[in-house]
């Protein structure tokens, strides 16, 4: 729910060191937008013998007020992450405010370098993401870049062997694809860090903050209360953080890389960090923006990444399907940024798949509430039907290589 700017189109090649960068150019839809080459790439685990075969999508949004506005998504995909070949690295960071797009820069180069260099990350992969976030938001604090009421979430996988770490800051998402019976359901391995979560809002309540929607600040519903349904339905007008005397920061989120203003009234750049261990009926994860969830639920999305064998493919049909329905409900669009990671041939290592992916979410979800250093939700298993097309949008699927001129429907595989 952060502010989405957006960049001038580009595509992105791979660095030496096994970090994408992008390279300008144009694309011919609503005004510039950043493109992904549709690069398919893959890395092997050889410790657990399988691999990882992925794709990234990012596009900057729809502003047709502000063409020239800057993408303030970026992203990070590093292999060999301190010269392991079983160690790799994913992460999709989402800018907000004047300077969003420098703040998400930073923090996608500078997080991955400061984990790489910690000694003790494979000893303890969430203590060095935890001290890795402190350092990146620090180094931001004393950089060139103003955060005071700028800053940028983060969603980052780990990939140690056969088990992930994900580490929140935000509300942008990782989900894992389970394979249950003939259906693939979708598990969220984040929980979006935003005064919809009541603990959350109590935690930044007690930090000085007021919390209430932008009708109640200007006094257009009771401020005394203190209750917005949720964010699938109220988040046109979703709760905000403001100090007590003042209208601002107005911040939607409870945790962010930045956003210094924001930390005097409890927002912190401290991760929610997941610990998940991979089995054959993990056939992917998804790690993207919330301009992707905006309009469509975790499920969704894994329903439609699951008919695409291709990583590629099914970037570009989540990136086609929220920017649609993006236009559907608005006059523009947010940025979009994707990264879709197929698991190909892990194969059963015993009795630690004997629960099942969702047993082994929901069990570190409990444990996330007792030491506030993990979190997650139950597997979402609902869908959103019925999207309607929409033919202005031609220019921008053909692009994409997707066919959207019917109607689509999603539906849940599961049984």
């Amino acid at each position: 729910m952060g502010c989405s700017h957006g960049k001038c189109c580009g595509v992105y090649t791979n660095s030496e060191d096994g970090e994408k960068r992008d390279v300008l150019g144009k694309y011919s839809g609503h005004g510039k937008h950043i493109l992904s080459d549709r690069s398919l790439d893959i890395v092997k685990v050889p410790s657990h013998n399988f691999s990882l075969e992925y794709s990234v999508l990012t596009l900057r949004g729809y502003y047709p007020d502000t063409p020239e506005k800057d993408n303030q998504d970026s992203y990070c995909i590093k292999s060999c992450v301190q010269g392991n070949a079983n160690v790799h690295f994913f992460g999709v960071f989402d800018g907000h405010g004047l300077f969003g797009t420098q703040c998400a820069k930073f923090v996608s180069d500078r997080l991955v370098e400061v984990l790489s260099s910690d000694e003790s990350l494979l000893d303890d992969p969430v203590k060095s993401y935890n001290d890795s976030f402190l350092v990146v938001n620090e180094e931001l604090r004393n950089s060139e870049i103003d955060d005071s009421m700028s800053g940028t979430t983060a969603i980052t996988v780990l990939v140690v062997g056969d088990k992930l770490y994900v580490a929140n800051v935000g509300d942008s998402r990782a989900v894992m694809a389970v394979k249950e019976g003939n259906g693939v359901l979708a598990g969220d391995l984040s929980s979006d860090q935003t005064p919809f979560r009541n603990d959350e809002c109590e935690r930044v309540k007690l930090c000085g903050a007021r919390v209430l929607s932008v009708d109640q600040v200007e006094g257009l519903k009771d401020p005394g209360i203190q209750s917005w349904g949720d964010e699938e339905t109220e988040g046109n007008d979703p709760p905000r953080l403001w100090v007590q005397n003042g209208m601002y920061p107005g911040t939607a989120f409870t945790r962010s890389v930045g956003d210094s203003t924001a930390e005097k009234i409890g927002v912190v750049s401290v991760p929610e960090v997941l610990t998940i261990q991979l089995t054959p009926e993990n056939p992917f994860f998804v790690i993207a923006s919330d301009g992707v969830f905006e309009f469509l639920s975790s499920q969704a999305v894994v329903t439609m990444v699951s008919r695409h064998p291709d990583p590629r493919d099914a970037c570009s049909a989540v990136a086609g399907e929220s920017y649609k329905l993006w236009l559907d409900h608005e006059n523009r669009t947010d940025d979009i940024t994707i990264i879709v990671v197929h698991v190909k041939g892990l194969s059963d290592p015993g009795a630690a798949a004997a629960n099942g992916v969702i047993g082994n979410i929901s069990s570190e979800s409990k444990k996330g509430k007792e030491s506030s250093k993990m979190y997650s939700t139950p597997a979402r298993s609902d869908v959103f039907l019925s999207v309607r097309s929409s033919p202005d949008l031609h220019s921008f699927e053909k692009a994409l290589g997707t066919d959207k001129s019917s109607s689509t429907t999603l539906s849940a595989i599961a049984t």
